[in-house]
């Protein structure tokens, strides 16, 4: 029988050499985890909600939420073990077409967003001692971000290596920045609890109140994407039925302190109310897009407690430490286009290799492309929002494969099963289905245009087979 060049087990050979440890497993989660959401996302959650209190529970809620699905996917990646992530799983449980989608979303979404964001917030953290308002200050943070954008796929385009090297020393040194950020903020605001005691009582909670809650998780759940990182590494790990979930746990529980340190201190430093105020005085001063000045947070936090001079510093800092995970994205991000093209389902130009290197050039300018189209047409919490729900929508199909796979393949060897099945992945699949429609409902223009991101993925999935002529199936 021929082979299926969509099948991921097509040209396998031999097993790759099981080398990682459990250091390295719980370092490249902590490395996917830490990045722009937790600098930018959180006073649009306590914005929304209207307390202190609730968006740390948000928080707490969303770690929660991560673990459970973090579990449920090291029992897919234990169980097939071979490159490809979820587009192995999707296709084992659900064909080519879930697994086609799956690099799709990756593409416009998944890395997309991610580098369109990353960089804007970048450009704002960046440009905070220039102090531009209004529509000039917008503009400059978006020519700024272009120009970050330009400049990381010129680099990663034509040398093979580029900011690699330094990956795993950035993660190290952004995630001590941080752990210091909320050590001094902490230092600096103890004994300001007033702050956290802003729960609505029981009598005002209501329906509204409860749906923003909600649709506020989409931030969380975005600056918990990573979590997800260690499983990929299960097919190359000694021992995955006992270092997986200690690598799960130990990542994600040193993400989560850092988290809730961070938020804690964004907390005792700011109230919903200044939160408003700024977003009041943003729109004064003729901002387009006056949440927009939400997005410093750790910024504005640190104006409140160290005085402006030290923010304004620590601004630029925090800005030049996004740059690592902006690189990361621009390097990581065109390979989905590649292999994709490779395995034809994309346009083979897409797996085109430039210069002496042999780099995706191609690629990686239409995945800069792609981001530079929602930089200039979206705002930055409508990226967030975009992301997140695109983001959970795929992660929930993926993380029902534990499921389907369990009936239709019951003798698949699993060296890991999740603890509590199936409780821990329902959990997973219900709450983020909660969040997404609440995202939905109350975020419905970024929301639509993610849904209408992944629906247009299906003719093009077909109109694609038909035209290099492939049946589809």
């Amino acid at each position: 029988m021929a082979s299926d060049p969509e099948d991921p087990r097509a040209g396998e050979g031999a097993d790759l050499p099981a080398s990682f440890g459990l250091a390295t497993a719980t370092f490249v989660v902590v490395a996917s985890m830490v990045g722009t959401g937790v600098l930018t996302t959180s006073g649009f959650t306590a914005f929304f909600v209207g307390s202190n209190a609730w968006m740390l529970a948000l928080w707490v809620v969303g770690a929660v939420i991560a673990a459970c699905g973090a579990l449920s996917l090291a029992e897919l990646a234990a169980a097939l073990p071979r490159s490809g992530g979820d587009y192995v799983f999707l296709y084992e449980a659900y064909g080519p077409l879930a697994a086609f989608l799956s690099g799709w979303v990756s593409f416009l979404i998944g890395f997309g967003a991610p580098i369109a964001a990353t960089a804007f917030a970048a450009s704002e953290y960046l440009l905070r001692p220039i102090e531009l308002d209004g529509p000039t200050g917008l503009i400059a943070r978006r020519g700024l971000a272009t120009v970050l954008i330009l400049a990381f796929g010129h680099v990663h385009a034509w040398t093979r290596g580029g900011s690699v090297g330094v990956q795993g020393a950035s993660t190290v040194l952004k995630f001590g920045l941080l752990s210091g950020l909320a050590v001094f903020g902490l230092a600096a605001g103890w004994g300001r609890w007033e702050n956290l005691a802003d729960a609505p009582p029981i009598e005002a909670i209501d329906r509204g109140l409860v749906l923003s809650a909600l649709s506020s998780l989409v931030y969380v759940y975005y600056a918990y994407t990573g979590w997800n990182g260690a499983a990929y590494l299960a097919g190359e790990m000694a021992d995955p039925r006992r270092q997986m979930p200690r690598a799960i746990f130990l990542g994600t529980g040193l993400v989560v302190l850092l988290y809730l340190a961070l938020n804690l201190f964004y907390a005792l430093a700011l109230t919903p109310g200044d939160l408003g105020a700024i977003v009041e005085r943003a729109e004064a001063a003729g901002n387009q897009e006056p949440l927009n000045a939400l997005t410093r947070i750790a910024e504005l936090a640190s104006a409140r407690l160290f005085g402006e001079r030290v923010a304004a510093g620590l601004s630029v800092v925090i800005g030049l430490t996004l740059l690592a995970s902006l690189s990361a994205f621009i390097l990581t991000g065109p390979r989905v286009a590649f292999a994709m093209a490779k395995a034809g389902q994309f346009p083979v130009v897409a797996a085109r290799l430039s210069g002496p290197s042999k780099t995706p050039a191609v690629a990686t300018a239409m995945q800069i492309s792609w981001s530079l189209v929602l930089l200039w047409t979206g705002s930055f919490e409508g990226i967030i929002v975009y992301a997140g729900v695109g983001l959970a929508l795929f992660s929930m199909l993926t993380i029902s494969s534990v499921f389907v796979l369990r009936l239709r393949r019951p003798d698949l060897p699993r060296p890991f099963r999740t603890p509590g099945y199936p409780v821990v992945p329902a959990v997973y699949l219900l709450a983020t289905l909660a969040l997404t429609v609440a995202a939905c409902v109350q975020r419905s223009e970024a929301a639509i245009a993610s849904l209408l991101s992944i629906a247009l993925g299906v003719p093009f999935y077909f109109g694609w087979r038909w035209f290099v002529g492939s049946p589809a199936r």
